[in-house]
């Protein structure tokens, strides 16, 4: 088990959600860069988010299956520490960008995680989600963490239906490098509830003890 489970809180759609995620000690935030999703967040918005966060929080941009202009202009506009891959994309595609970078895996009992981390070799781990024929994350859903491999070559992060209530466990039983919360950590979809970050957070920190 690492030392301290690493915590990103994602789906930040406002400053002040993004600050009381810091302010209990997330180490990351996430920002949506994909239209369908309740939790998008345009490039203009972003950046006045990005500029008031503090030094040593790692800004983390999320696309499904996105042009390579897209994430381009992205890059360009914003100081994305951080790439998150939640589509079909391909190694190839992943590392095109020169950003270290996350695949994220929806889970099924047929999932071949070793297989997956010597495909995507170069990604900086994988996060492990949900699957759901329609979504791409954010589905507020627990898979079956006896899928999850003892050892992989990669970091894993977990994610999917994580909340204050199942944190502990979760992280008891999987011991992951990092974990992954959104819809667990909200009164509305992209809006975080600021007391439940805070019982998040003081969930993972009691794991860790």
């Amino acid at each position: 088990m690492p030392l301290r489970t690493r915590v990103k809180i994602c789906g930040i759609t406002r400053l002040d959600d993004a600050l009381s995620a810091i302010e209990h000690g997330a180490d990351a935030l996430g920002f949506v860069f994909y239209e369908p999703s309740p939790r998008y967040l345009g490039i203009v918005e972003a950046r006045k988010i990005f500029e008031k966060i503090p030094p040593f929080i790692n800004k983390v941009a999320l696309f499904v299956n996105p042009k390579s202009e897209y994430v381009n202009r992205v890059l360009e506009k914003l100081s994305v520490d951080l790439i998150q891959f939640h589509g079909d994309e391909d190694e190839a595609f992943c590392r095109s960008f020169n950003k270290p970078y996350l695949k994220a895996i929806r889970m099924r009992e047929s999932t071949d995680l070793s297989d997956i981390s010597k495909r995507y070799n170069s990604a900086s781990g994988l996060l492990l989600d949900a699957f759901d024929t329609s979504l791409y994350g954010g589905t507020g859903h627990v898979f079956d963490w006896t899928l999850i491999p003892k050892k992989c070559r990669l970091p894993i992060i977990l994610a999917g239906g994580l909340n204050q209530q199942n944190i502990y466990t979760a992280v008891k039983n999987t011991q992951p490098y990092a974990v992954d919360v959104s819809s667990g950590v909200e009164q509305s979809k992209g809006i975080k509830d600021h007391l439940l970050i805070q019982q998040f957070m003081n969930e993972v920190k009691r794991a860790n003890e």
